[in-house]
């Protein structure tokens, strides 16, 4: 992952037999022993419960999605700027979208809009550290595509440390992959920076490659496209699935730390490690592992793609939806923040060949996947307690633009950080309201401009984070959680 200082850790506790809860590995998902680090004083027991958990999933649209063509159309304005789209009433009166996320619009009733999100980065690695990390104040020692040690940390880190870690789990988990460049690397803006590598979220790899920017995106593998082509993509080999695990070094012998697959041996490695529990030490993060790995409940959430066929038509069966899914099912599981990066990197930066990528590769499975979690979240109760938050890392420009006809055959829209749409659902989130406007053109705020800091405010409202709260770099400097006013007008 990324190269960060880290704390000496706290001593181990020795757990007897009886309170070793299940076998299991912590050397894939993208773990490394770094996350096995020791839990700090300030957590509470792993066995406190409340009676209505809050939680979030941050869907992050990797790319940028256009607010014209989505969630703030323009249909009366210049040729120029509209597009080729029309709007779609939903069932909440006034409130139009596009007529291409027809599932969204029937549930109106459960999200709400902030149509006046604006920054001034306008660049991918600067755009995508802003909206990860809710700050506008970009350290001078930020270097692009290079986590370091001295950047802010993301939302999920944050939120992550200032929640109550529910039955033994890690609080915050990022899933299915990176925010990876093929040119430069992995972004910044999405580790735990300054608060130290004991707090970052654990990242959950589910794909088996990293994504080539611009040559292959979307939503494999139905909906695998390339972007500069503007047409299907040739590669269907790409893979979903729960790494292989490997056993921390020095829990069990040689014959126990093979590579081998989660779901066909993880009882085997159960009865195993009872048998050396008396000689073993685990942390509190350490059980967080085992619980994760081991867990019925977890393992189920893991493995999407065994999922019943109604549920994967339900969400679309494809990495969208096996993205979502996934995310629900460890939300019910007792996970506090999950961040979905929806498409791997590029999938919406549509400088070119922007309406039929939208129409027919990227709206699709977005509307499916995303109108499904809602669906399970409110059928099954945790709707009320569970914000879904939908961002990219900016919006797109006004006008149409065709400045690459030599890469790109048609049209699209380039990278515009002073507006974006947002979707809010659940959480104490009221459905059918609109948030702030845009001006003629969609180009920027006509009233009640939101910032970064107000959007992540929101998330860690919704969370239930005392607006007193703060956390601690490594120096053991406080620093406010809260930087900004949680979003006027969203909640009941």
């Amino acid at each position: 992952m990324s190269s960060h200082p880290s704390d000496n850790p706290a001593p181990l506790r020795t757990f007897p037999r009886r309170e070793i809860l299940q076998a299991g590995s912590v050397g894939a998902l993208g773990l490394s022993m770094a996350h096995v680090s020791a839990w700090k004083s300030q957590a509470v027991s792993s066995d406190s419960r409340t009676s209505s958990p809050r939680a979030v999933i941050y869907l992050f649209m990797t790319g940028g999605p256009s607010q014209h063509d989505t969630f703030d159309m323009k249909p009366d304005g210049p040729a120029e700027y509209k597009g080729e789209f029309s709007p779609i009433a939903t069932r909440t009166p006034g409130t139009d979208i596009c007529e291409h996320l027809p599932m969204l619009a029937q549930r109106s009733q459960h999200w709400s809009l902030v149509r006046s999100l604006t920054h001034t980065d306008s660049g991918h690695d600067r755009g995508t550290y802003v909206m990860l990390t809710g700050r506008c104040d970009i350290p001078s020692t930020f270097r692009s595509s290079h986590p370091q040690g001295s950047d802010w940390p993301s939302i999920a880190a944050v939120a992550g440390a200032s929640t109550q870690r529910r039955q033994n789990l890690p609080t915050s988990v990022v899933l299915p992959e990176k925010i990876y460049h093929s040119n430069t690397g992995v972004y910044p803006g999405q580790f735990a920076g300054l608060m130290g590598s004991q707090h970052e979220p654990w990242m959950i790899e589910a794909t088996d490659k990293p994504h080539a920017y611009h040559s292959y995106s979307g939503a494999f593998p139905q909906y695998l496209f390339d972007l500069h082509k503007g047409q299907p993509s040739d590669k269907l080999d790409w893979r979903f699935e729960v790494p292989h695990l490997s056993l921390p070094e020095g829990v069990l012998d040689d014959r126990f730390r093979r590579r081998r697959n989660l779901l066909d041996v993880v009882e085997g490695q159960q009865r195993a490690l009872a048998d050396h529990a008396s000689a073993a030490k685990y942390d509190r993060d350490t059980e967080a592992a085992i619980t994760m790995m081991t867990d019925a409940k977890v393992r189920a959430a893991l493995d999407v793609r065994s999922s019943d066929p109604k549920t994967l038509e339900r969400y679309g069966d494809n990495s969208f939806g096996w993205s979502l899914l996934m995310a629900r099912r460890l939300v019910e599981a007792g996970v506090n923040t999950v961040q979905v990066n929806l498409g791997n990197f590029g999938s919406w930066d549509l400088h070119g060949n922007n309406f039929p990528l939208l129409k027919d590769y990227l709206f699709p499975p977005t509307d499916r996947a995303v109108s499904a979690l809602l669906d399970d979240l409110h059928e099954s109760g945790m709707l009320e307690n569970t914000l879904v938050v939908m961002a990219g890392e900016f919006g797109r420009t006004p006008k149409i633009t065709h400045i690459a006809p030599n890469i790109y055959k048609l049209p699209g829209r380039d990278h515009w950080a002073p507006l974006q749409s947002v979707l809010f659902a659940g959480g104490g989130v009221q459905g059918g309201r609109i948030i702030g406007a845009s001006d003629r053109d969609g180009a920027y705020p006509s009233n009640d401009p939101q910032k970064p800091e107000n959007f992540a405010s929101t998330i860690y409202h919704a969370l239930g984070i005392p607006r007193d709260a703060v956390w601690h770099d490594l120096t053991g400097r406080p620093n406010h959680v809260y930087l900004a006013d949680p979003i006027e007008g969203l909640f009941a």
